[in-house]
């Protein structure tokens, strides 16, 4: 099945869930199961990483899970104009899979997932002429990303690995690397060492997670997590992140204080440009959150 054929299905069986819940709200029992949170955050970060600048943020999340074991996704946050160039401001991501295993012992998923920032691109050199020292090939480079997602996990205990099947992953190609690199960076040497490797894509980087959840109390969880990824052609946009956090469900909201942490190996990647400055979107931070689920 082709990428976009699965996520229309995912769109697909999210419709499906609504009408079947309109229909079939007297019934003691439901083919569909529909989950839909709304979430406020002080910070939204994907990764570790701030997706709004440092600044707050909204997100939307609807999920539809069949008794059989399909699940859809579709998932609406906001995101900073400044970081994803030329964009509307939002990241929209559609998903569709299945799982299956018992949620107390081991449980399995697979599936495919893509993330779209409607609009936003930037424009950068993909290759350099040494022998006049001036770079070329100036192409057009978009941010959406799609992946093969598996799930495994026993219990509370959830790993997730994921392999970018999309030309790029989130802009990182020759000119989103070594382009910004060369920009940035006072020492222009990493930026041509990255350029004298060619023009390359990061298609096939890996991106994996593993989060545990304890229940300290009827109604708080301790949230720990733990992520790496690996970028194709381009290690040094290589980084890992950590969090540990608390969840408290309180007057029908849950209430949300994680301590995030990036550990990157070329700082300059992670900076984005905010009127004459530029900004870091990595390093550790105190976010803090609510939601609401329908």
């Amino acid at each position: 099945m082709r990428l976009s054929h699965m996520l229309f299905a995912a769109i697909g069986v999210l419709i499906m869930g609504f009408f079947h819940t309109a229909f079939a709200a007297d019934s003691d029992t439901a083919a569909f199961a529909v989950d839909t949170t709304v979430k406020v955050t002080s910070d939204q970060r994907t990764r570790g990483m701030s997706d709004s600048l440092n600044g707050p943020g909204l997100k939307l999340n609807v999920q539809v899970a069949h008794e059989s074991g399909f699940i859809g996704l579709v998932e609406l946050s906001t995101v900073s104009k400044q970081q994803y160039l030329d964009g509307s401001g939002y990241n929209l991501t559609l998903a569709g899979g299945y799982r299956f295993g018992d949620p107390d012992a081991w449980h399995f998923g697979a599936g495919l997932a893509s993330e779209f920032f409607p609009g936003a691109k930037f424009d950068a050199p993909h290759g350099f002429d040494f022998n006049t020292f001036t770079p070329t090939d100036s192409r057009t480079t978009k941010y959406d990303t799609a992946y093969a997602v598996m799930e495994i996990g026993y219990g509370a205990l959830e790993g997730r690995i994921l392999n970018v099947i999309s030309k790029n992953y989130r802009g990182a190609d020759t000119g989103g690397v070594c382009g910004f690199m060369l920009q940035v960076m006072a020492d222009p040497t990493k930026g041509l060492d990255c350029y004298a490797r060619g023009d390359h894509n990061s298609r096939g980087s890996w991106l994996f997670d593993l989060g545990y959840k304890f229940n300290v109390g009827p109604a708080t969880t301790l949230n720990l997590h733990a992520g790496v990824q690996k970028i194709k052609n381009f290690q040094e946009a290589n980084f890992s992140d950590f969090s540990i956090g608390v969840t408290h469900k309180m007057w029908g909201l849950e209430w949300n204080a994680d301590w995030v942490a990036t550990r990157v190996k070329v700082h300059e990647l992670f900076l984005a440009q905010d009127g004459a400055s530029l900004r870091a979107l990595d390093g550790s931070k105190v976010v803090v959150s609510v939601s609401r689920k329908f």
